[in-house]
């Protein structure tokens, strides 16, 4: 049986906005700032996350201590679109995600590393083992507002 695809609604999203505030909070408090039940807080966070549409998980400012380093990577391929260059760079250590975009570069390539000598072994060193790709050109971000990454070993 194919089940129904996901379909939000708003009582979905002030679960959602409560939950980006505070991940840990429980049910019974979200439930009881909606005025729903948290048997309903409960079904629906289940169900958007059985689905695929939320993943509740720890996020770390990449801006915190002065030493890290998160860059964007624009990376031409041989072969754009090619989605399994895009699983082999996800892969790679210090990958916060990878996207297909439109414009000068075929893909965009978050990461979030410890130190210049990381960024540098993520440039030269790792993407060279992946192959097929043409060009790549790096953006450092300095500063930001509202930037949250997952911390990955």
């Amino acid at each position: 049986m194919k089940s129904k695809p996901l379909v939000l609604d708003d009582t979905d999203k002030a679960i959602i906005s409560e939950l980006e505030k505070n991940g840990r909070e429980s049910y019974k408090n979200i439930a009881k700032r909606l005025g729903v039940s948290d048997g309903t807080v409960r079904l629906r966070t289940e169900r958007m996350v059985k689905s695929g549409y939320l993943r509740i998980s720890a996020s770390v400012n990449p801006l915190y201590f002065g030493d890290s380093l998160l860059a964007l990577v624009g990376i031409n391929l041989a072969n754009p679109a090619n989605k399994e260059i895009m699983r082999r760079i996800g892969d790679l250590q210090g990958v916060q995600s990878v996207v297909n975009v439109s414009g000068r570069f075929d893909l965009m390539v978050e990461v979030f590393v410890a130190s210049r000598d990381d960024l540098r072994r993520f440039l030269i060193d790792d993407l060279s083992e992946v192959g097929g790709i043409t060009s790549t050109e790096s953006f450092v971000l300095l500063d930001g507002v509202g930037k949250w990454v997952e911390q990955k070993s």
